[in-house]
């Protein structure tokens, strides 16, 4: 598969209006899971190797191994060595000072790698080391120009950015995807603690990309990687907002996080019952705003098809309504009230396009009693009716 192929196909997903999945991986299940389960793209990064010794993705910046080698001799014993359809690209670090960096991407593409994305990238560097890095040529350039070299050598590139200018350099170098990077992922327990909302993260992107014509983005791949968004429906939010992101790549939220909360659930669930679970959230002291917000997240998500309020949800955690509606709009972005309608929209349009219900049914099967106000809320945001829908798509 060629550059060229990779790029067209990807492009015509987008045209399509299919949003790309990009999957950052450190271990070769992973890898084989993301293939199987339809990725678009596989980030093979050194940030997951560590990920997968159970340490943050971080420890790919310190000086524990070389970034290049690492990443190159797991490569070449836990990937390599599997059937993967999907384009694996191979996370580059440009600025490594004991490579020949024209040949090194030419090791890369000879050992059958789709592509190149910068990183580690200094551009989640900043402070007196990162002038440090700029002015002994160990910066930003040196990525800009990797991504170069490869786009001549005929590869595909996936390029991070971290503002404007990046996006300008990034756009002259060729790259096929524009990716702006939002910093470690939110969430489980190597995660960031640090919280930005949906409504930061949004403003951001906006501030970032305004310069930019509709047609120099549409030309482009945009996708965003990591920062606060935990779900789907997080990711939508910000796709509504600025109409031109064609899709998300993740590591920890598609490898680490499932991992983690998956096995809790699987340990949990041979020792408790359902009840035990409430109880067990209850009975703990000192919960962090962030675990009340996941606790009602996960009622929403159990028992989206019944009747929710948030004063039944403020009493079941004893806090009051008033301080729990302004907790989840500061931590999720958005209200109560709106996070649940999306949620119970996005399991509507799964019904719609993955079963044979009725548009009724789907409605009552979504906590609607009322097709009508129902009918309203989808024609809202997604543009036509739940019937309409259901029979363009």
């Amino acid at each position: 598969m060629t550059n060229n192929n990779i790029h067209s196909q990807l492009l015509n997903k987008v045209k399509k209006g299919t949003k790309l999945v990009g999957v950052s991986v450190g271990s070769g299940i992973s890898a084989v899971n993301a293939s199987k389960n339809n990725a678009d793209l596989i980030l093979f990064l050194s940030s997951g190797i560590f990920r997968n010794r159970g340490v943050s993705s971080l420890g790919a910046y310190l000086a524990a191994s070389n970034s290049n080698d690492l990443n190159l001799s797991i490569f070449d014993r836990d990937i390599a060595t599997k059937k993967i359809d999907t384009p694996i690209i191979f996370g580059l670090m440009a600025t490594d000072p004991t490579i020949n960096i024209e040949n090194f991407i030419s090791c890369l593409k000879d050992r059958g790698i789709f592509g190149i994305n910068n990183y580690p990238t200094v551009g989640l560097i900043d402070g007196q080391f990162r002038n440090y890095l700029e002015e002994h040529n160990l910066g930003y350039d040196q990525e800009v120009r990797a991504i170069k070299i490869a786009k001549q050598k005929g590869m595909f590139t996936t390029a991070f950015v971290f503002n404007e200018i990046q996006i300008k350099q990034m756009l002259d170098a060729g790259a096929d995807i524009i990716c702006l990077h939002l910093g470690l992922s939110v969430g489980g327990d190597l995660g960031t603690k640090q919280i930005k909302s949906l409504q930061y993260t949004n403003h951001l992107i906006q501030q970032i990309f305004h310069s930019f014509n509709e047609d120099i983005l549409q030309e482009k791949m945009i996708m965003l990687y990591g920062g606060p968004i935990k779900s789907q429906q997080d990711f939508q939010y910000l796709c509504d907002q600025n109409e031109f992101i064609n899709g998300y790549i993740g590591g920890s939220l598609f490898e680490r996080i499932p991992t983690e909360e998956g096995l809790k659930v699987a340990i949990d669930n041979f020792k408790y019952s359902s009840d035990e679970h409430m109880i067990s959230f209850m009975n703990k002291k000192d919960k962090s705003p962030e675990e009340y917000i996941n606790f009602v997240q996960a009622y929403i998500h159990q028992h989206y098809y019944e009747y929710i309020s948030l004063n039944e949800l403020a009493d079941i955690l004893y806090i009051s309504r008033p301080y729990l509606s302004k907790l989840f709009k500061q931590v999720i972005g958005k209200s109560f009230k709106e996070y649940l309608v999306m949620y119970r929209l996005a399991r509507a349009e799964y019904m719609l396009l993955n079963t044979n219900q009725s548009v009724k049914e789907i409605a009552d099967s979504v906590g609607y009693n009322d097709y009508a106000h129902f009918s309203k809320l989808f024609k809202q945001k997604y543009g036509l009716s739940p019937t309409h829908y259901k029979t363009t798509n």
